[in-house]
């Protein structure tokens, strides 16, 4: 394979990619990274603002647009599925990107894990899982019908080794590995070898979300969670969001065209390191 050759494999002008969470501290940086190769971007997104304003922001009003759609409603992604082929004729790729926490569904000091409400607990697993499978379902089929495609969840690290209070978001999680490497093998087998399915499972990166879980909001110093982590984490830091853009890109790229079933941590070797 000579250089030219391998730069093709990270030209995605003319693929259709679909992103959900892509206005997340995360995902935008995923969109940004796509929309630099040449991709034509949809942004599933709850807040068209948002999305919007990113749109805006990257200056690819040409080849990116947003749909405003709740990921766990099936009539929503139906809709957003027929606006995409409308817009680009067809989808070459899914980023699975919306997921999160509730505190309710994470113990505590004042909260036992005998007393997590059930509520709390359904609502984490419906936006992690159910929000992973559903998109899957809709957009997949699509790739189903063109013989081929790409789809990549966003696990975690806590779906590696659960982390401790996270237990709804942990198993969540766990249970999006299981689904990538299922479907990776339904699909393969039912439909077509070149429908690929993996995930990253992203470490300890500071978000909106998990900022002054990790970090003291008065002083900016490392909390006692955050120095556990760093302690745990053998670079010695947390991720930057420009972090998961390599291994995602080749994941959705030709370049990983014998990869399908895994799930790849992006965490700075916090779970290959043993604690000793």
């Amino acid at each position: 394979m000579n250089l030219n050759d391998l730069n093709k494999l990270y030209d995605f002008t003319g693929r259709s990619v679909v992103v959900t969470g892509g206005t997340g501290v995360l995902g935008r940086v995923i969109v940004e990274a796509l929309i630099g190769c040449g991709a034509s971007v949809t942004l599933i997104t709850r807040s068209v603002k948002k999305g919007q304003d990113l749109v805006a922001e990257v200056k690819a009003t040409e080849r990116a647009v947003v749909v405003q759609c709740d990921i766990l409603s099936s009539d929503d992604l139906e809709g957003a599925r027929q606006a995409v082929i409308e817009k680009f004729g067809r989808i070459d790729c899914l980023v699975n990107g919306a997921g999160g926490n509730r505190p309710e569904a994470t113990t505590s000091d004042k909260l036992s894990f005998f007393d997590v409400p059930q509520e709390a607990l359904r609502q984490v697993f419906d936006l992690n899982l159910l929000g992973t499978i559903l998109p899957s379902q809709v957009f997949g089929k699509e790739m189903a019908k063109q013989g081929e495609g790409v789809i990549l969840n966003i696990s975690s690290v806590s779906s590696l080794l659960p982390l401790t209070r996270v237990v709804g978001y942990s198993a969540a999680k766990a249970a999006i590995n299981n689904f990538t490497a299922w479907l990776s093998v339904y699909l393969a087998r039912e439909y077509s070898p070149k429908i690929r399915v993996n995930a990253i499972a992203p470490g300890f990166f500071l978000t909106d979300q998990n900022r002054y879980l990790l970090t003291e909001e008065q002083t900016g110093k490392l909390s006692a969670r955050g120095q556990s982590i760093i302690d745990h984490t053998p670079m010695a830091r947390f991720g930057e969001p420009n972090d998961l853009v390599g291994a995602t890109l080749w994941l959705l790229s030709p370049a990983s065209s014998f990869v399908t079933g895994t799930v790849i941590p992006i965490d700075g070797g916090f779970t290959a390191f043993s604690g000793v």
